[in-house]
């Protein structure tokens, strides 16, 4: 019988522009990652928000990875072909009791968040305040009747209730987070409030799709940004609560423009697309970023 490799890593962008220097490394990191260890690389595309992706970023994005001499093992995921599965995890958390409807709109909760002397914050800003879970059951049914529009959020309070929760939810850190976080980290399910799973614009959030998807490709390592190491405190909530796999995450660097900002998809002098016209080598781009001296490999 044919043996699992011991180490599956992932690269799983959104076509919604160009990638960038900061999208190479992250990706080169990912792909050397597993390849020095025997493993695989997978690619995933995550195209769930139907009106910012595009098929023509979605072409780029295997030129660019190909040009870095990128290979990744098919075939590749897209999560827009996937939402019926993500749609069944909500159900489950729904049929636990741990979903409530939410109405609010953005400006909504910001009028509320303003009305509290003093509004809890997280990692992104002022959590959610709970506005809805306090409608009773007939309410919240009958403004679905209604037809108003609303997102899932996961009532952080039940969840812990519902799970087995006789111990701390750790997860293993190999890299850093933004303050040199390593280790085992102990998760705090409350560090976002409670998140969105269900979007009213997408039908389902990034933290659900991720942590579905992560297991269902069996990934080990998740390498990514430090910019979303706070979003490991929900994924790995998450993971209990529907009993997924639980990869070690490696969160890096975030490769900063000279300005001293981190990247964004605006910065056009800094995609792969724009350095290949201006004569760079798949060689100059591994110079640039340092790749063979890169800390916490």
């Amino acid at each position: 019988m044919k043996t699992q490799p011991s180490v599956v890593t992932r690269f799983a962008p959104s076509p919604t522009g160009l990638l960038h220097l900061g999208h190479a490394y992250a990706a080169i990191l990912a792909h050397d990652w597993a390849r020095e260890r025997g493993g695989r690389f997978i690619l995933r595309i995550e195209d769930i928000d139907t009106i910012r992706c595009r098929a023509e970023f979605e072409e780029k994005i295997y030129d660019d990875l190909a040009w870095l001499g990128l290979e990744w093992d098919e075939p590749v995921r897209r999560q827009s072909e996937h939402v019926a599965l993500y749609r069944s995890k909500l159900d489950a958390l729904s049929d636990q009791g741990l979903l409530y409807p939410c109405f609010c709109t953005r400006q909504e909760i910001a009028h509320e968040i303003a009305r509290m002397p003093s509004a809890p914050h997280g990692p992104e800003g002022p959590i959610y305040p709970g506005t809805c879970l306090a409608l009773s059951p007939d309410e919240r049914a009958s403004r679905i009747d209604q037809g108003l529009s609303h997102a899932w959020r996961l009532n952080v309070a039940a969840a812990l209730n519902a799970a087995d929760m006789s111990s701390d939810i750790l997860f293993t850190e190999t890299g850093h987070g933004p303050k040199g976080e390593q280790g085992k980290i102990r998760v705090d399910p409350y560090l976002f409030g409670d998140v969105v799973l269900g979007r009213k614009d997408l039908g389902v959030s990034y933290h659900l799709a991720v942590t579905v998807d992560d297991h269902v490709q069996g990934v080990t390592h998740v390498t990514r940004g430090e910019d979303l190491f706070h979003a490991t405190h929900v994924q790995r909530l998450l993971q209990e609560l529907l009993g997924l796999d639980e990869p070690a995450y490696h969160h890096h660097g975030l490769i900063m423009h000279d300005s001293g900002r981190r990247l964004a998809k605006r910065d056009r002098d800094q995609t792969i697309e724009a350095l290949r016209t201006a004569g760079a080598t798949p060689n100059d781009i591994r110079d640039k970023l340092d790749l063979t001296n890169r800390a916490g490999r």
